[in-house]
């Protein structure tokens, strides 16, 4: 299915040395900001103060976030099981225990409801009573209720980063692997220096913004790495294909057209994902907005990084024809026989 067909080939290895030196003029650009300034990591990373409450009506997760706020923190916050119930996430303070900060934070979340906290007795699912905090309006009926209060030590933030990078480590093992033996090493160096050029730039954008990096924002991070490759995949397939027609070609003319005849797949695929995705970053709500901004840095930069970079340093390693046409042995017209 093509949209179009462009007839003449697009020069774009002619133009790839400009572009991939504003390639690595960006790259440098998000490393010194991950070095200066840093990832503004989430409580799933540092540690804090996880609260789980249950309000008698649908939670108002916005005007949970604008209380906390005006106490001066930086949470969390997002619905669980029900649309009654939201979790909270609250990072560390100095000097403040979990149940100190819980004990504080419930009791705005009960005044901007204009109620009274209030110790009640309440059976859990085994059977067995406990006191629970509530809050109690003055007609003795409840709304909101705390329901579990828990303290996400350093130690297990410092776990979380350990998988994430042991993750993120994994995948670009498996991808070198798989684009080795699916076409050549060259095109498995050229697809990973591309993927981790938009990886880095991504954490790049993080770090200059100071956006909340968290395990949602992980999981993007690793979703580009696959939607990346897929796009160098489609590029490198049709190199291969043009190698075996085009006998007269170069390098680079096979290289143009390759890019050239994907151009019309390549607006449909990324088109429709990033209208989903700009779908999530403007209705999806605070919980999912981190999640589609780092999806869109990396669409873009992904589709820039197979054309501009994978195919460019491909290019530039020394890939030819006969990297992935294995020749044609002539046969032995005395096939094998010996006088």
């Amino acid at each position: 299915m093509e949209f179009f067909r462009i007839r003449k080939d697009i020069p774009f290895m002619r133009h790839a040395l400009v572009f991939n030196v504003i390639s690595a003029l960006t790259f440098v650009a998000a490393v010194f900001f991950l070095i200066h300034n840093g990832l503004k990591l989430s409580v799933e990373f540092t540690g804090g103060t996880v609260m789980e409450v249950k309000y008698a009506q649908a939670a108002n997760l916005e005007g949970v976030r604008n209380t906390l706020t005006a106490l001066g923190y930086h949470p969390e916050v997002s619905a669980i099981d029900t649309a009654r119930d939201a979790m909270i996430r609250l990072p560390n303070e100095k000097g403040a225990s979990a149940a100190n900060t819980a004990a504080k934070v419930f009791g705005e979340l009960c005044k901007a409801e204009q109620g009274t906290v209030t110790q009640v007795d309440k059976v859990t699912e085994k059977g067995a009573h406990e006191q629970k905090s509530a809050c109690m309006h003055a007609d003795g009926s409840e709304g909101v209720s705390l329901q579990k209060v828990e303290f996400v030590g350093p130690q297990v933030g410092d776990e979380l980063t350990t998988n994430g990078v042991n993750a993120l480590f994994m995948v670009v093992i498996g991808v070198m692997i798989y684009l080795a033996i699916r076409f050549e090493w060259k095109f498995a160096v050229a697809a990973i220096i591309a993927n981790l050029h938009d990886v880095v730039i991504i954490l790049g954008f993080f770090a200059f913004f100071q956006w909340e990096f968290s395990l949602t924002v992980l999981a993007a991070v690793l979703a580009v790495l696959g939607y990346s490759v897929n796009e160098s995949v489609v590029i490198f397939d049709r190199i291969r294909e043009n190698f075996r027609k085009q006998r007269k070609m170069s390098v680079h003319e096979v290289i143009d057209n390759a890019i050239t005849s994907t151009i019309s797949r390549t607006i449909i695929t990324h088109g429709c994902t990033q209208m989903m995705v700009l779908s999530m970053l403007f209705l999806g709500g605070p919980t999912l907005h981190y999640f589609a901004v780092a999806l869109t840095i990396g669409i873009c930069f992904g589709i820039y990084s197979s054309v501009f970079v994978a195919a460019a340093v491909a290019m530039w390693l020394g890939v030819k024809r006969e990297d992935l046409i294995k020749p044609i042995k002539e046969k032995d017209e005395t096939d094998g026989a010996v006088v």
